[in-house]
Protein backbone atom coordinates (compact mmCIF):
# COMPACT_ATOMS: atom_id res chain seq x y z
CA UNK A 1 0.00 0.00 0.00
CA UNK A 2 2.63 2.44 0.68
CA UNK A 3 4.40 1.80 -2.42
CA UNK A 4 1.25 2.10 -4.69
CA UNK A 5 0.87 5.79 -2.59
CA UNK A 6 4.39 6.74 -3.75
CA UNK A 7 3.79 5.66 -6.89
CA UNK A 8 0.38 7.96 -7.35
CA UNK A 9 2.03 10.81 -5.25
CA UNK A 10 5.39 10.12 -7.84
CA UNK A 11 2.62 10.50 -10.97
CA UNK A 12 0.91 13.04 -9.74
CA UNK A 13 4.09 15.01 -9.54
CA UNK A 14 5.45 14.26 -13.19
CA UNK A 15 2.33 15.15 -14.63
CA UNK A 16 1.70 18.47 -12.08
CA UNK A 17 5.27 19.45 -13.75
CA UNK A 18 4.50 18.75 -17.29
CA UNK A 19 1.31 20.53 -16.69
CA UNK A 20 3.18 23.33 -15.38
CA UNK A 21 6.15 23.54 -17.92
CA UNK A 22 2.86 23.55 -20.32
CA UNK A 23 1.41 26.15 -19.47
CA UNK A 24 4.03 28.03 -19.22
CA UNK A 25 5.15 27.40 -22.80
CA UNK A 26 1.90 28.23 -23.95
CA UNK A 27 1.53 31.68 -22.32
CA UNK A 28 5.28 32.20 -24.47
CA UNK A 29 3.14 31.48 -27.41
CA UNK A 30 0.19 33.08 -27.11
CA UNK A 31 2.59 36.59 -25.90
CA UNK A 32 4.38 36.62 -28.98
CA UNK A 33 1.82 35.27 -31.28
CA UNK A 34 -1.57 35.69 -30.11
CA UNK A 35 -4.23 34.42 -28.67
CA UNK A 36 -5.25 30.94 -29.55
CA UNK A 37 -8.60 30.21 -31.41
CA UNK A 38 -10.69 28.73 -27.97
CA UNK A 39 -12.12 25.77 -30.12
CA UNK A 40 -9.36 24.82 -31.09
CA UNK A 41 -7.75 24.66 -27.65
CA UNK A 42 -11.76 23.00 -27.17
CA UNK A 43 -10.49 19.96 -29.81
CA UNK A 44 -7.76 19.34 -27.93
CA UNK A 45 -9.18 18.99 -24.46
CA UNK A 46 -12.02 17.15 -25.68
CA UNK A 47 -9.17 15.22 -27.30
CA UNK A 48 -6.92 14.37 -24.79
CA UNK A 49 -10.15 12.83 -22.49
CA UNK A 50 -11.72 11.19 -25.12
CA UNK A 51 -8.43 9.33 -26.95
CA UNK A 52 -6.11 9.64 -23.76
CA UNK A 53 -8.58 8.58 -21.50
CA UNK A 54 -7.59 11.83 -19.16
CA UNK A 55 -7.26 16.10 -19.17
CA UNK A 56 -3.95 15.52 -17.81
CA UNK A 57 -2.69 15.00 -21.43
CA UNK A 58 -4.64 18.32 -22.72
CA UNK A 59 -1.45 20.77 -21.68
CA UNK A 60 0.79 19.76 -24.36
CA UNK A 61 -1.92 19.27 -26.73
CA UNK A 62 -3.16 23.17 -26.42
CA UNK A 63 0.47 23.90 -26.63
CA UNK A 64 0.80 21.85 -30.49
CA UNK A 65 -2.66 23.72 -31.21
CA UNK A 66 -1.52 27.26 -30.30
CA UNK A 67 1.84 26.87 -32.33
CA UNK A 68 0.48 25.54 -35.21
CA UNK A 69 -2.78 27.02 -35.35
CA UNK A 70 -5.12 24.58 -35.82
CA UNK A 71 -5.78 21.16 -33.83
CA UNK A 72 -4.17 17.92 -35.65
CA UNK A 73 -5.94 14.66 -34.53
CA UNK A 74 -3.05 12.35 -34.14
CA UNK A 75 -0.29 14.64 -32.34
CA UNK A 76 1.32 12.63 -29.02
CA UNK A 77 1.19 14.77 -25.49
CA UNK A 78 4.67 14.39 -23.98
CA UNK A 79 3.78 13.46 -21.05
CA UNK A 80 1.89 10.77 -22.40
CA UNK A 81 4.51 9.23 -24.43
CA UNK A 82 6.63 9.64 -21.21
CA UNK A 83 4.59 7.96 -19.19
CA UNK A 84 2.68 5.18 -21.63
CA UNK A 85 4.70 5.16 -24.76
CA UNK A 86 8.48 4.92 -23.42
CA UNK A 87 7.39 2.16 -20.80
CA UNK A 88 5.66 0.21 -23.49
CA UNK A 89 7.97 0.61 -26.29
CA UNK A 90 11.12 0.72 -24.16
CA UNK A 91 10.63 -0.24 -20.46
CA UNK A 92 14.41 -0.98 -18.68
CA UNK A 93 15.94 -1.95 -22.60
CA UNK A 94 15.89 1.69 -23.46
CA UNK A 95 18.27 3.05 -19.83
CA UNK A 96 20.98 1.14 -21.34
CA UNK A 97 21.12 4.53 -23.04
CA UNK A 98 22.72 6.39 -20.28
CA UNK A 99 25.48 3.97 -19.46
CA UNK A 100 27.95 5.32 -21.79
CA UNK A 101 30.92 3.25 -21.45
CA UNK A 102 28.10 0.17 -23.25
CA UNK A 103 27.84 2.29 -26.37
CA UNK A 104 30.76 0.79 -28.35
CA UNK A 105 30.47 -2.63 -27.00
CA UNK A 106 26.45 -2.35 -28.49
CA UNK A 107 26.96 -0.61 -31.80
CA UNK A 108 31.08 -1.26 -32.64
CA UNK A 109 32.24 0.42 -35.44
CA UNK A 110 33.53 4.16 -35.62
CA UNK A 111 30.21 5.81 -35.53
CA UNK A 112 30.86 7.44 -32.32
CA UNK A 113 33.66 10.29 -31.29
CA UNK A 114 34.43 7.66 -27.81
CA UNK A 115 38.53 6.87 -27.10
CA UNK A 116 38.14 6.04 -23.83
CA UNK A 117 35.65 5.61 -20.63
CA UNK A 118 35.47 5.97 -16.47
CA UNK A 119 33.37 3.46 -14.97
CA UNK A 120 33.52 1.81 -11.49
CA UNK A 121 37.22 2.72 -10.46
CA UNK A 122 39.26 2.03 -14.45
CA UNK A 123 39.90 3.61 -17.41
CA UNK A 124 39.63 1.84 -20.47
CA UNK A 125 39.76 2.37 -24.15
CA UNK A 126 36.66 2.52 -26.24
CA UNK A 127 37.59 -1.86 -27.14
CA UNK A 128 37.34 -2.09 -23.47
CA UNK A 129 41.62 -2.16 -22.65
CA UNK A 130 42.09 -0.92 -19.09
CA UNK A 131 44.40 1.76 -19.07
CA UNK A 132 46.59 2.63 -15.90
CA UNK A 133 45.92 6.51 -14.53
CA UNK A 134 49.47 7.42 -15.13
CA UNK A 135 49.01 6.31 -19.32
CA UNK A 136 45.57 7.84 -19.73
CA UNK A 137 46.24 11.36 -20.83
CA UNK A 138 48.81 9.91 -24.09
CA UNK A 139 46.30 7.21 -24.51
CA UNK A 140 43.45 10.37 -24.82
CA UNK A 141 45.79 12.96 -26.47
CA UNK A 142 46.98 10.35 -29.39
CA UNK A 143 45.03 11.94 -32.23
CA UNK A 144 43.46 15.16 -30.93
CA UNK A 145 44.18 18.53 -29.19
CA UNK A 146 40.73 18.68 -27.16
CA UNK A 147 38.04 15.92 -25.76
CA UNK A 148 34.72 15.97 -24.27
CA UNK A 149 33.81 14.08 -21.24
CA UNK A 150 30.09 13.68 -20.49
CA UNK A 151 28.50 11.77 -17.43
CA UNK A 152 26.62 8.63 -17.58
CA UNK A 153 22.88 10.41 -18.05
CA UNK A 154 23.89 13.34 -18.90
CA UNK A 155 21.34 15.38 -21.66
CA UNK A 156 20.54 18.64 -22.68
CA UNK A 157 23.80 20.11 -22.36
CA UNK A 158 24.42 19.08 -18.51
CA UNK A 159 27.26 17.01 -17.18
CA UNK A 160 29.31 17.89 -20.40
CA UNK A 161 33.11 19.22 -20.22
CA UNK A 162 35.85 19.93 -21.88
CA UNK A 163 39.53 19.41 -21.47
CA UNK A 164 42.98 20.06 -23.44
CA UNK A 165 46.08 18.58 -22.48
CA UNK A 166 47.16 21.26 -20.34
CA UNK A 167 44.12 20.82 -18.11
CA UNK A 168 43.09 17.46 -18.47
CA UNK A 169 43.52 15.62 -14.89
CA UNK A 170 42.30 11.49 -14.32
CA UNK A 171 41.45 13.05 -11.01
CA UNK A 172 39.13 15.40 -11.86
CA UNK A 173 37.52 12.90 -14.04
CA UNK A 174 37.30 10.39 -11.21
CA UNK A 175 35.80 13.47 -9.13
CA UNK A 176 32.93 13.81 -11.80
CA UNK A 177 32.05 9.97 -12.56
CA UNK A 178 31.42 7.51 -14.78
CA UNK A 179 31.48 8.47 -18.25
CA UNK A 180 32.90 8.55 -21.70
CA UNK A 181 35.42 10.89 -23.19
CA UNK A 182 34.99 11.57 -26.59
CA UNK A 183 37.11 13.73 -29.26
CA UNK A 184 36.40 17.14 -29.64
CA UNK A 185 34.89 17.09 -33.09
CA UNK A 186 35.56 19.77 -35.56
CA UNK A 187 32.02 20.35 -37.00
CA UNK A 188 31.31 21.48 -41.16
CA UNK A 189 31.31 24.67 -41.93
CA UNK A 190 27.94 24.89 -42.91
CA UNK A 191 27.60 24.51 -38.97
CA UNK A 192 29.88 27.06 -37.81
CA UNK A 193 28.78 29.36 -40.20
CA UNK A 194 26.35 29.91 -37.59
CA UNK A 195 28.39 29.73 -34.29
CA UNK A 196 31.92 28.28 -34.33
CA UNK A 197 32.24 27.23 -30.79
CA UNK A 198 29.55 24.82 -30.10
CA UNK A 199 29.27 22.00 -32.50
CA UNK A 200 25.46 22.07 -33.78
CA UNK A 201 23.61 18.71 -33.72
CA UNK A 202 21.27 16.98 -35.49
CA UNK A 203 18.49 15.41 -33.63
CA UNK A 204 16.65 12.12 -35.16
CA UNK A 205 13.96 10.22 -33.83
CA UNK A 206 13.68 6.74 -35.37
CA UNK A 207 11.03 4.23 -34.39
CA UNK A 208 10.47 0.43 -34.69
CA UNK A 209 6.95 -0.55 -35.69
CA UNK A 210 5.12 -3.60 -35.16
CA UNK A 211 6.32 -4.95 -38.29
CA UNK A 212 10.07 -4.18 -37.09
CA UNK A 213 10.65 -1.70 -39.62
CA UNK A 214 12.41 1.16 -38.61
CA UNK A 215 11.69 4.33 -39.87
CA UNK A 216 12.90 7.92 -39.45
CA UNK A 217 10.20 10.48 -37.77
CA UNK A 218 11.76 13.91 -37.20
CA UNK A 219 14.82 15.67 -37.32
CA UNK A 220 16.25 19.20 -36.90
CA UNK A 221 18.98 21.17 -35.90
CA UNK A 222 20.33 22.31 -32.55
CA UNK A 223 22.41 25.19 -32.76
CA UNK A 224 24.55 26.78 -30.03
CA UNK A 225 24.81 30.42 -29.37
CA UNK A 226 28.37 32.35 -30.06
CA UNK A 227 29.80 32.74 -26.56
CA UNK A 228 28.87 28.99 -25.56
CA UNK A 229 30.98 26.03 -25.25
CA UNK A 230 28.54 23.62 -26.20
CA UNK A 231 24.82 23.51 -26.91
CA UNK A 232 23.13 24.39 -24.12
CA UNK A 233 18.95 23.68 -23.70
CA UNK A 234 18.35 26.89 -22.16
CA UNK A 235 20.38 29.02 -24.82
CA UNK A 236 20.02 26.50 -28.21
CA UNK A 237 18.47 27.35 -31.52
CA UNK A 238 16.48 24.63 -33.13
CA UNK A 239 15.75 24.47 -36.54
CA UNK A 240 13.64 21.78 -38.17
CA UNK A 241 15.02 19.86 -41.42
CA UNK A 242 13.08 18.66 -44.32
CA UNK A 243 13.36 14.87 -43.89
CA UNK A 244 13.19 14.41 -48.38
CA UNK A 245 16.03 17.28 -48.62
CA UNK A 246 17.71 17.63 -45.98
CA UNK A 247 17.45 21.66 -45.97
CA UNK A 248 16.27 23.59 -43.19
CA UNK A 249 12.80 25.38 -42.76
CA UNK A 250 13.01 28.50 -43.10
CA UNK A 251 12.39 29.54 -39.26
CA UNK A 252 14.04 28.64 -36.49
CA UNK A 253 13.05 28.64 -32.49
CA UNK A 254 14.78 30.21 -29.60
CA UNK A 255 13.82 28.49 -26.17
CA UNK A 256 10.69 30.85 -25.60
CA UNK A 257 9.40 29.20 -29.28
CA UNK A 258 9.70 32.45 -30.87
CA UNK A 259 10.44 32.11 -34.22
CA UNK A 260 13.74 33.76 -35.99
CA UNK A 261 14.79 33.76 -39.49
CA UNK A 262 18.91 33.65 -38.88
CA UNK A 263 20.83 33.32 -36.00
CA UNK A 264 20.88 35.62 -33.41
CA UNK A 265 24.72 36.13 -33.34
CA UNK A 266 25.82 34.97 -36.47
CA UNK A 267 22.56 36.77 -38.42
CA UNK A 268 23.51 33.67 -40.92
CA UNK A 269 19.87 33.15 -42.40
CA UNK A 270 18.12 29.52 -42.42
CA UNK A 271 17.06 29.20 -45.65
CA UNK A 272 18.21 28.05 -48.35
CA UNK A 273 20.66 25.82 -46.48
CA UNK A 274 21.21 21.87 -46.87
CA UNK A 275 22.86 19.23 -43.93
CA UNK A 276 25.67 18.51 -45.16
CA UNK A 277 26.04 14.26 -46.15
CA UNK A 278 22.23 14.39 -44.77
CA UNK A 279 21.53 10.93 -46.93
CA UNK A 280 24.61 9.56 -44.75
CA UNK A 281 22.68 10.57 -41.62
CA UNK A 282 20.02 9.18 -42.25
CA UNK A 283 21.51 5.50 -43.40
CA UNK A 284 23.73 6.01 -40.05
CA UNK A 285 21.02 6.46 -37.47
CA UNK A 286 18.45 3.43 -39.44
CA UNK A 287 22.09 0.99 -39.12
CA UNK A 288 22.12 1.54 -35.79
CA UNK A 289 18.81 1.73 -34.64
CA UNK A 290 19.00 -2.37 -36.10
CA UNK A 291 21.71 -3.34 -33.02
CA UNK A 292 19.03 -1.91 -30.65
CA UNK A 293 15.23 -2.42 -31.96
CA UNK A 294 13.97 -3.49 -28.61
CA UNK A 295 14.47 0.25 -27.79
CA UNK A 296 11.76 1.31 -30.22
CA UNK A 297 11.91 4.85 -30.33
CA UNK A 298 15.45 6.44 -30.33
CA UNK A 299 16.50 10.24 -30.21
CA UNK A 300 20.41 10.13 -31.73
CA UNK A 301 22.42 12.92 -31.63
CA UNK A 302 24.60 13.36 -34.38
CA UNK A 303 26.93 15.94 -36.22
CA UNK A 304 28.94 16.50 -39.40
CA UNK A 305 32.38 16.66 -39.47
CA UNK A 306 35.12 19.24 -41.09
CA UNK A 307 36.03 16.08 -43.44
CA UNK A 308 32.40 15.08 -43.88
CA UNK A 309 31.55 12.08 -41.61
CA UNK A 310 29.24 11.82 -39.84
CA UNK A 311 29.59 11.50 -35.67
CA UNK A 312 27.27 10.34 -33.63
CA UNK A 313 27.71 12.06 -30.90
CA UNK A 314 25.37 10.03 -28.30
CA UNK A 315 21.75 7.94 -28.69
CA UNK A 316 19.22 8.64 -26.41
CA UNK A 317 17.06 5.17 -25.55
CA UNK A 318 14.61 6.72 -23.16
CA UNK A 319 12.36 9.71 -22.63
CA UNK A 320 13.86 11.51 -25.73
CA UNK A 321 11.41 14.30 -25.79
CA UNK A 322 9.13 15.00 -28.70
CA UNK A 323 7.51 17.95 -28.10
CA UNK A 324 9.08 20.21 -30.46
CA UNK A 325 9.11 17.88 -33.15
CA UNK A 326 5.27 17.42 -33.07
CA UNK A 327 4.88 20.62 -32.63
CA UNK A 328 6.90 21.43 -35.40
CA UNK A 329 6.81 18.27 -38.09
CA UNK A 330 3.95 16.82 -36.29
CA UNK A 331 2.13 14.33 -35.95
CA UNK A 332 4.79 12.13 -36.24
CA UNK A 333 3.95 8.97 -35.14
CA UNK A 334 -0.26 9.05 -36.04
CA UNK A 335 0.09 5.93 -37.77
CA UNK A 336 1.57 3.63 -34.68
CA UNK A 337 -1.50 3.54 -32.59
CA UNK A 338 0.25 4.56 -29.43
CA UNK A 339 -3.02 6.20 -28.36
CA UNK A 340 -4.32 2.62 -28.00
CA UNK A 341 -1.43 2.04 -24.99
CA UNK A 342 -2.65 1.63 -21.28
CA UNK A 343 -0.61 2.81 -18.55
CA UNK A 344 2.30 -0.10 -16.97
CA UNK A 345 1.36 -0.41 -13.63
Amino acid sequence: MARRSAKRVAQYKFHWGHGTQARRVLRLIEKKYGKADPANLKLADAYACDVFGDAIYAPWLRVYTAFSGNFKEGWIPDNYYASVVVPHMKGWYGRISSLKPMTRLIFDGDAFPDIAYFANGLFFTHSSVVVPQHELKDVVFEHTERVVFKLDGSRQGDGVHIFDRTNFDPQIIKSLGNGVIQKFIIQHPVFSAFASKPVATLRFTTVVDDTGHISIRACYLRIGRADDTHVLTDREVCVPVRLATGELGDEGYMSDWGAIDAHPDSGVRFAGVTIPAFAQCIATVLSLHQRVPFARCVGWDLTVDADNRVQVMEWNGEHNDVKFSEATQGPCFSDLKWERLKAVR
